[in-house]
């Protein structure tokens, strides 16, 4: 895997801490528990997509763009670490965003991303429905802007994650570690798609569990394949097989944002165990899976947090109402 022939710009902190958590593991009651900390990586308040948009923005600067646009929902932590990014290098930033969860409200509507997409300086645009956002691209779109697909995901944004499996891989490595079971969350789709296409090429024999945050099983599925097979073009080698890989969708309760009692309750049990803050969206429904797979079987499971804790602050009443005490 060589990754050196891909224009690449510098936007994480490299590699990310991998942490034990001995208190959620004696809380989960099975092997060691593991937390692959994608959350502190810092720029833009951290968070995945940053490896993506090394990859995206050093191929879209190459290209000589001086605009980056992309699409999100309105709480897109994607959007923001896109508008952080393109503010540390110089670019444009137009961020379309869709209103596409059903939550309202002062804090949904203002706060988390959205204030933060306005403070590194993007031009935000909100959109009520598919109609607008086309509209809203068609009259912003120009000849020396770069669109990017929604959370980055695409052949070359996957490429960020298939670095991170050769850096888990490798850390999991110097702990004596060389079975183990990922959980990541499943959004957009590249993040799974990386690590399950890296871990294939190093011929790791762990396995990947991706939990799907948004879509049905069978459709994440075919997008992870579609994307690690894309990635895997572009790397010039064959079509991955992915038989160490599982998707499940069982946790995503009524839809994409919309928060479950059960993901309130992992957010509870990371933050009183390990001091570790999860998101609404994809890393506290992901979790919920990890909790129930994690006590069962003999290897070490790791739980790859990809960041959102600003998208938190959207869902502050839902909070408030959970975790204060009169």
């Amino acid at each position: 895997m060589d990754l050196s022939a891909f224009p690449r710009v510098s936007l994480g902190s490299w590699p990310t801490p991998l942490e034990d958590a001995p208190r959620l593991t004696t809380a989960l009651g099975g092997p060691p528990v593991l937390i692959k900390r994608d959350d502190v990586n810092g720029l833009g308040a951290g968070g995945n997509k940053l490896r993506k948009l090394e990859f995206l923005l050093g191929a879209a600067i190459e290209q000589g763009a001086d605009t980056i646009i992309t699409f999100g929902a309105l709480q897109t932590n994607h959007g923001r670490q896109t508008a952080a990014a393109c503010a540390k290098l110089g670019l444009k930033c137009e961020l379309v965003l869709t209103a596409k969860v059903p939550m309202s409200g002062n804090a949904y509507e203002r706060s988390g991303n959205v204030v933060l997409d306005h403070m590194f300086g993007a031009n935000v645009h909100l959109c009520a429905d598919a109609d607008e956002t086309v509209a809203a691209y068609e009259r912003i779109n120009h000849d020396k802007a770069v669109t990017l697909p929604v959370g980055g995901s695409n052949g070359l944004g996957t490429l960020g994650y298939v670095a991170a499996a050769v850096e888990l891989v490798g850390q999991l490595g110097d702990r004596g570690i060389d079975d183990a079971t990922i959980v990541v969350p499943d959004g957009s789709g590249a993040t799974a798609a990386g690590i399950a296409l890296g871990t294939e090429l190093l011929g790791w024999p762990g396995t990947v569990h991706a939990v799907s945050v948004s879509h049905t099983a069978a459709d994440a599925e075919r997008e992870l394949h579609a994307l690690a097979t894309d990635a895997a073009t572009l790397l010039g080698e064959p079509a991955p097989k992915l038989g160490h890989v599982a998707v499940t969708d069982d946790t995503i309760g009524e839809g994409y944002g919309v928060p479950t009692p059960e993901m309130w309750d992992v957010l509870e049990l990371f933050a009183r165990t390990e001091g570790v803050l999860l998101d609404p969206v994809y890393t506290g429904k992901a979790a919920v899976k990890f909790r129930e797979i994690a006590p069962h079987g003999d290897v070490p499971v790791v739980f790859l947090h990809t960041g959102g804790l600003p998208g938190f602050y959207g869902y502050a009443p839902e909070a408030v109402a959970r975790f204060t005490r009169s």
